[in-house]
């Protein structure tokens, strides 16, 4: 690219990357196996300005967000030989680029005589609109540490707010579910301090209205009474916590929902298997720690990939949830396998939601075969399913 050429994109670049930006499609790829389009929009992180790239390669997508000097940069690169046309469309005019094979640029910029008002800029975190809202006190967020006492959002707390919130959408779809004539009786095991509980019971009893009876269970006493404690002084009277394990939990008759949070390993499966037998009506699930799988998986075609440890123990982990998910289906659950936070804060981001609606799917030999192929074992298939699924004998391994 002359030096003319990448003068003249430059000043194209600062005049049109602010807030009047719609959108940039950047695409036409000179090698087919690298970046196949780029498409750039303006964002209103935290406050600020800054234009968010998503790279296209196969079948994957990458997320940057960048300012506006550091974008015009962004673009520069990819005009210079890696791709070879841009659309830009924005409320001050439109703009497109075309690259020669000999990477000479044809720029041809049509400026709006009236600046059009574009569609206001997507705003994340402080301008979400989130079921619990920002500058209204929430008494065990303040607690917790994560909102003042005026109800402003702690910033180095902020994650956990999106968290909860995003843990309260995930209730909300759920509504219908509930019954608003009758007190619903709500699990809660591995609730730890209890972030989430405290939230779910404000959440359904004090902003919808819901008749509702939360229990919580814990293995550590201590994460107990502090619960306890945060319960009383709040005045919720029907959330309670109490030193224990699903699995062995008898002090209902009827279950409506089961939250179970990181429980760690085949807890999970005890948990899922519980919820089922009570019949819940809903089913929530963040499992964690998955190893059983990881310890008995053996499979001499997969041999190449399982050596590495690090893809081992994820499609360990992906292979259990899959099939647990699968297994729920087989009771007569629609499942469904959704992201709970970002991948940015932790790895353990896979949501399971069940929910009692339906048949039964007859899936049970599916769900053998995979085991069978993987030389695998998973406790909730013994747990549920009509027959343990025990894997095949292979003289080769």
């Amino acid at each position: 690219m002359e030096q003319m050429e990448r003068d003249k994109l430059i000043q194209i670049g600062r005049e049109f990357l602010d807030e009047n930006l719609l959108r940039i499609v950047i695409s036409n790829p000179a090698d087919k196996q690298g970046v196949s389009k780029v498409k750039v929009r303006p964002l209103l992180l935290k406050g600020n300005l800054v234009f968010q790239a998503e790279e296209l390669v196969g079948t994957q997508a990458f997320h940057r967000n960048y300012t506006a000097e550091e974008c015009i940069s962004y673009i520069e690169d990819l005009l210079d030989g890696r791709l070879r046309q841009m659309e830009l469309e924005s409320g001050k005019g439109q703009v497109r680029v075309l690259v020669s094979k000999k990477g000479v640029l044809s720029i041809k910029v049509k400026r709006q005589q009236k600046i059009e008002v574009p569609s206001p800029v997507p705003r994340h975190n402080r301008q979400k609109a989130y079921l619990l809202k920002e500058g209204v006190p929430v008494p065990f967020l303040v607690d917790l540490g994560v909102m003042t006492e005026e109800g402003k959002i702690i910033a180095s707390r902020y994650d956990k707010f999106r968290q909860i919130n995003r843990f309260l959408e995930f209730i909300e779809d759920i509504l219908p579910r509930l019954h608003k004539n009758r007190e619903n009786v709500i699990i809660d095991f591995g609730c730890g301090k209890s972030y989430l509980t405290f939230a779910m019971y404000y959440y359904l009893h004090e902003l919808k209205g819901y008749s509702i009876q939360i229990i919580g269970l814990d293995l550590k006493q201590t994460v107990i009474n502090d619960c306890n404690r945060l319960g009383e002084r709040y005045g919720y009277d029907k959330l309670k916590f109490y030193h224990g394990d699903i699995a062995s939990y008898e002090g209902v008759d009827h279950v409506d929902m089961v939250v179970t949070l990181h429980a760690c390993d085949t807890a999970t499966d005890y948990a899922l298997a519980k919820a089922v037998r009570w019949g819940a009506s809903v089913i929530l699930s963040v499992p964690c720690c998955q190893h059983e799988l990881n310890k008995t998986m053996r499979q001499e075609l997969m041999a190449p990939v399982f050596q590495y440890g690090l893809i081992r123990e994820r499609m360990a982990a992906l292979y259990t949830d899959a099939l647990r998910a699968e297994i729920l289906e087989n009771q007569g659950y629609r499942t469904q396998i959704l992201e709970f936070i970002d991948m940015e804060h932790t790895p353990k981001n896979i949501l399971i939601r069940a929910v009692k609606q339906g048949g039964k799917k007859d899936n049970q030999k599916e769900i053998e075969e995979i085991l069978q192929f993987l030389h695998g074992r998973l406790t909730l298939s013994g747990l549920l399913l009509e027959a343990d699924i025990k894997p095949k004998a292979d003289g080769n391994l």
